[in-house]
């Protein structure tokens, strides 16, 4: 059991890589949120992103126990299901305004996997500087302090693609 969980919360091997396992287990992020796109729901989307935080929560903690270290580097189930999180204010948004979930058909714009690689970006940059208050989250205990700080920087993430969004608008507005 202990080592199906570590495997877990090291991101089924991501958190293994060498160098910048945060960045691989973004990358396992985007593919989780490919996954979670095929759901036939919003509500199925959003139940599939709460899951996967209570697993983050759960396999993080005991990650933690196993290699005796807070928030362990090679920990990377925390970014894995905090990516899904940082395009769903956009997603939320495109779907509305189709008049019905998108799912998939959200990656089907031209432009989508160049605004994507800005959204992976944007998170990177939030997880590393950790700014307040996602530093102090991080003195939570066990798999709290590991998942919700990346929690937050999704949450960063998505107030700058909805300020972009709507400045977007505004410039749009005024042509």
């Amino acid at each position: 059991m202990n080592s199906l969980a570590l495997w877990i919360a090291q991101g089924f091997g991501l958190g293994r890589f060498p160098v910048a396992p945060g960045t691989f287990g973004s990358v396992g992020g985007i593919v989780w949120f490919i996954v979670l796109l095929s759901s036939p729901s919003p509500q199925l989307f959003c139940a599939g992103l709460a899951g996967g935080i209570l697993v983050s929560v759960i396999t993080g903690s005991m990650a933690e126990g196993i290699l005796g270290k807070k928030d362990p580097g090679s920990v990377v189930i925390d970014e894995i299901v905090s990516v899904p999180l940082c395009f769903a204010g956009w997603l939320a948004i495109a779907s509305f305004e189709e008049g019905r979930w998108l799912g998939f058909r959200f990656t089907a714009g031209s432009q989508f996997w160049f605004k994507a690689l800005g959204v992976f970006v944007l998170f990177r940059f939030f997880d590393i500087v950790k700014p307040w208050p996602a530093r102090q989250i991080q003195s939570l205990p066990g798999g709290w302090g590991i998942t919700v700080d990346d929690l937050a920087a999704a949450a960063y993430v998505n107030i700058c693609v909805l300020g972009i969004l709507w400045g977007a608008r505004l410039i749009g507005a005024e042509n």
